[in-house]
């Protein structure tokens, strides 16, 4: 594999020094990647500062044909980014391979966007026209849990609306982000997209520093309050995409062999390690023992291994770190609860954990309060749709929920009382690059994806002329 270097300046560059990068799967180092210094991020905002004003200055249709170009880059090396994404991440192949081939997808849906003057009034008396100019240099900073499609939440966005951008994956999961560096170095002018891996010591680096107008964050909670605080003293822009603990709310009616299999997946994709993944499901009585068999007999049936091997259908955690978390998450819950599937580490080496389900637990148990980010859910009987509303939103969290009803005019009336970003119905975790995304409360600030995205990457300008 390899050999991996920083993107600075339109150069591959030698870190100041190395790190290694383990394979969760076995728990070996896979290999040594660079490791950034506080020195080279600085020449990496010096580059991008040097090269903002030419790329603001490109006409949008240019800027739109290198968003293009890095698209078809992406997709054109989709083997070898999802086998590195694999051994680096430890998700099956099939989803590295949709996380590849997605991250290209945004690159081209932000390019079909525009960033069009309005006129807001055009009168007698007056004329005022609003534009959108970019920022300066973005700082966009990825966690390890979806590396490329994360990045690509942010990067073509950017771009496109005239910035120019410091990028900076998670420590864990560096390599694929590195390798696309390698990819579009030659697509963008010097200094428009640099590329630093650190070993989780350069985010308040970038957070605080001068030079960088906007930080677009995806991370925990605790990291974005840091983010926040970093950001003000230069009272730069912040988009927080942060944690969550989304409910699933399955009211009475639901057939649980139809809607297990779906809140299953929406429960355990990447090993339950998503931001948006169902952490908590609330369902009615008279369904409840039936959903519980159903998702024991899905978790029973799911095959735990190394994402490369076929058949696999949920890898590894990602960290020692996260796997124990997780671990001692279960072990509480199991004077919470009762445990009918999984219920701790599988054998042999690598941070795997059988898909579990814990029944008979309730608000107050860490599992259910807590976001757990790994293979376990807890399921909790409810009586009616407006209780389970009710303890829903009493989390500090509102990244996402969802409401699973036969009766769709009772599920939009619940849906509008929950307190988060995105409620779906009769589904979870959907996103698309032209829905807007963003968390409530605790779960973040601002707005990813859309127009309303785009326009997170730019200041509006306000021209107001008097025409008498």
């Amino acid at each position: 594999m390899g050999p991996y270097k920083l993107l600075i300046d339109g150069l591959l560059v030698e870190g100041d020094s190395v790190m290694p990068v383990i394979n969760p799967a076995t728990e070996d180092v896979l290999v040594e990647c660079p490791r950034a210094s506080k020195a080279q991020l600085d020449q990496a905002v010096a580059a991008a500062k040097r090269a903002f004003p030419a790329w603001a200055a490109t006409p949008v249709d240019e800027r739109r044909k290198a968003l293009l170009a890095m698209a078809d880059a992406i997709q054109g090396d989709l083997e070898t980014l999802a086998r590195t994404l694999v051994q680096e991440q430890g998700k099956p192949l099939q989803d590295a391979m949709g996380e590849v081939f997605g991250a290209a997808a945004f690159f081209r849906y932000f390019a079909s966007l525009d960033l069009p003057e309005k006129v807001i009034e055009d009168s007698n008396t007056r004329k005022v026209i609003s534009r959108r100019r970019p920022l300066g240099v973005v700082g966009a900073i990825v966690p390890w849990n979806f590396p490329i499609i994360l990045m690509a939440f942010k990067v073509p966005a950017a771009l496109l609306a005239g910035n120019t951008v410091i990028l900076k994956p998670a420590a864990t999961t560096p390599l694929t982000t590195l390798r696309i560096g390698e990819l579009v170095k030659d697509l963008l002018p010097p200094g428009v997209l640099n590329i630093i891996s650190d070993a989780n010591d350069l985010g308040g680096a970038i957070t605080a520093h001068p030079d960088i107008r906007k930080v677009s964050f995806t991370g925990s909670t605790e990291t974005g309050k840091k983010v926040m605080a970093g950001a003000a003293e230069a009272l730069k822009r912040v988009t927080l995409e942060l944690g969550g603990n989304d409910a699933a709310i399955v009211l009475d009616g639901v057939d649980p062999k139809e809607a297990a299999p779906k809140i299953f997946g929406a429960a355990f994709q990447n090993s339950g390690q998503v931001c948006i993944a169902v952490k908590r499901a609330y369902v009615h009585e008279s369904i409840y023992d039936a959903m519980c068999d159903e998702l024991a007999r899905l978790a029973d049936a799911a095959v735990v291994g190394d994402g490369l091997q076929q058949g696999v259908t949920l890898g590894p955690l990602q960290n020692k770190s996260q796997f124990e978390k997780v671990l001692g998450l279960i072990e509480d819950a199991k004077s919470q609860g009762k445990v009918i599937a999984g219920g701790g580490r599988a054998e042999g080496k690598g941070y795997f954990i059988r898909p579990t389900i814990v029944r008979d637990i309730e608000d107050g148990a860490r599992l259910v309060d807590e976001e757990q980010f790994g293979p376990v859910l807890p399921v909790i009987k409810i009586k009616d749709g407006e209780d389970a509303v009710r303890r829903a939103n009493a989390s500090e969290y509102g990244l996402g929920g969802s409401i699973w009803a036969k009766d769709l005019d009772r599920a939009l009336d619940l849906a509008g009382r929950m307190d988060t970003g995105t409620v779906w119905i009769n589904k979870h975790a959907e996103l698309a690059p032209n829905i807007p995304f963003g968390g409530a409360k605790f779960s973040g600030v601002g707005n990813e994806l859309g127009e309303e995205g785009l326009a997170e990457f730019t200041q509006q300008h306000v021209i107001n002329m008097a025409k008498a």
